[in-house]
């Protein structure tokens, strides 16, 4: 590793210990930095720059590109602080100069190999560097919340929140919202309980905890079955995916995962709060302001646990506080973010396990697939999921969101479940059906989340889209594809134009940003997520993680 100079090193950090809450609150009013995760707390993935556009983005090229020692995968997004770039996997944390792509400093993740084994998933990370007053926050595969010092990489504190040899693992990153540190956690295959937790950022001291799950007596019980007395204990509702944040509200929204099992029976056929819904907690306390559950009584492996995107809409003549949510079931919901009341819900991929959402009563209105299923029927239910946890993109001046769907069924057949805590817990069968050659595996789409149109689609074949959109008023949307192709799409009718192939699968979202006046646009490479790899497209990848930053080459 090239030793860096302490004078350079004191010069590149010399504001870094200055970075405030404000300065996460303002991401993006400072092109040079990106400080959270998604281009800002409200996580649209949105950015206002021009520089790069339609008109010229056939000059784009690489600037630099750099290793991340890396091959489980690379499905996190860089966070960008006065002239460092920082950078986590599950192997490494990095800090590398912006303009350069230069080595600063890494730190391993230090944990038990053991827990590699026990998520489907592997050693990832999904998120940001979580950075905050002069720490960057991270965690680790075996259940521990790490403080470094953004100086040094150095490790200040870490402290471990459960075991994963009761099958809990983790798999994101924090995020840090009114001066606390939130982190979740996944397991949703497996015999947990999912929650948030809620920790100081100077000495790792646990404020708060809120589980997904209510025990016997607190709100929301009542939706587990009491013949069943021990189901809540194992019952799923993890927080695998990451939230989003409303300083004016101060409410932080989270999704949740899964009920378990997966095969209703365990769980008496119940709704199963509050699994696959999204939450809206007080920061400070971890205290439940309101829910609202995509999936009563979730039994396909939906989730609810995709990325909340903050945005505010006019509907009826009237600018409204909301919170899109690209559905795995399928749905596009539109949600009041002050109050959890559902305003829309479109199908945007197929559906066929329900009709419709009932706005009145919020729910789904189910087909005949679940009837047969309990039936002991294999069935295929569309979709297997709507989105792989990517990132969607909203532009405010269009109103439109901009997400890579997924046009693939699964197979299922509820099955016998034999508890063994922290082992397997969906009691079901399952396959996904590829589609035949020629047909899309899904689509780059802009859809409207009101009126529930598509404004166009652009099919994808031979291979599934798991990287985040990017959309920025260059009339551009960046994303990329798990052959390695990162490329450029015109916002306004989806056509390709650019494409530059990187060295691994593309399942991460891109970045862009400026220095010195100059705009650059950033991605992760580096295939990686148990569907992802396991996806017969993914035969002729290679693994290995790696930063790739480009810019337009000069006239």
């Amino acid at each position: 590793m090239k030793t860096i100079p302490v004078a350079l090193l004191c010069c590149v950090f010399s504001y870094a210990l200055a970075q405030t809450t404000q300065e996460l609150i303002d991401n993006g009013k400072n092109s040079e930095n990106v400080t959270t995760f998604g281009m800002g707390y409200h996580l649209n993935q949105y950015s206002p720059l021009t520089q790069i556009n339609k008109s010229n983005v056939k000059r784009l090229v690489p600037i630099w590109s750099t290793s991340l020692s890396n091959d489980t995968g690379e499905l996190a997004q860089p966070t960008i602080y006065n002239g460092v770039m920082y950078v986590v996997n599950g192997n490494w944390t990095f800090a590398l100069d912006v303009a350069t792509g230069q080595q600063i400093w890494r730190t391993p993740v230090e944990y038990e190999r053991a827990a590699a084994r026990v998520g489907n998933p592997g050693v990832i990370v999904r998120g940001p560097a979580t950075i905050y007053n002069g720490k960057l926050f991270r965690e680790s595969i075996d259940c521990h919340v790490i403080a470094l010092d953004m100086k040094t990489g150095k490790q200040i504190w870490r402290e471990k929140f459960a075991d994963f040899k009761e099958g809990y693992t983790v798999i994101i990153a924090p995020l840090v919202a009114n001066g606390v540190v939130i982190t979740g956690m996944a397991g949703g295959d497996r015999t947990t309980r999912g929650f948030l937790d809620g920790w100081d950022p100077d000495t790792g001291r646990k404020l708060w905890r809120r589980y997904t799950v209510p025990a016997p007596g607190e709100p929301g019980s009542e939706t587990w079955p009491k013949e069943m007395p021990d189901a809540w204990k194992y019952g799923g509702g993890s927080t695998w995916q990451n939230g989003s944040y409303d300083p004016e509200l101060d409410l932080v929204y989270w999704g949740t995962g899964n009920a378990e099992p997966y095969n209703p029976a365990y769980r008496g056929g119940a709704d199963s709060l509050y699994t696959a819904s999204v939450l809206a907690i007080r920061p400070k306390t971890g205290q439940l302001v309101w829910h609202y559950q995509y999936t009563p009584n979730e039994s396909y492996d939906f989730d609810g646990s995709a990325e909340p995107v903050l945005a505010d809409l006019r509907i009826d003549g009237r600018v409204r506080k909301v919170l899109l949510n690209a559905n795995k079931n399928g749905f596009m919901y539109v949600i009041d973010r002050t109050n959890g009341k559902l305003i829309a819900a479109h199908p945007f991929v197929k559906v066929n396990w329900a009709s419709h959402v009932d706005l009145k009563t919020g729910r789904p209105v189910l087909t005949d697939i679940y009837e047969r299923a309990v039936k002991g029927e294999t069935v295929e239910i569309w979709p297997s999921r709507g989105t792989n946890a990517s990132l969607m993109a909203f532009n405010p001046k269009t109103g439109l969101v901009y997400v890579n769907s997924w046009e693939i069924p699964r197979i299922m057949k509820y099955t016998k479940f034999e508890f063994v805590l922290g082992q397997g817990s969906t009691g079901v069968e399952t396959s996904f059906r590829t589609p035949p050659s020629g047909e899309p595996w899904g689509y780059h789409m802009a859809f409207n989340p009101l009126t529930g149109k598509a404004e166009w689609k652009v099919p994808v074949t031979g291979t599934v889209i798991s990287a985040g959109m990017l959309a920025t008023d260059g009339g551009l949307l960046f994303t990329g594809r798990l052959n390695g192709d990162f490329i450029a799409l015109d916002q306004a009718t989806g056509q390709t134009l650019w494409q530059f192939k990187t060295g691994s699968g593309i399942n991460s979202p891109p970045i862009t940003y400026t220095r010195q006046g100059r705009q650059y646009v950033t991605v992760l490479s580096g295939i990686g997520g148990v569907l992802n790899r396991t996806m017969k497209a993914a035969d002729a990848i290679p693994t290995g993680g790696s930063v790739w930053t480009f810019a337009l080459m000069p006239d």
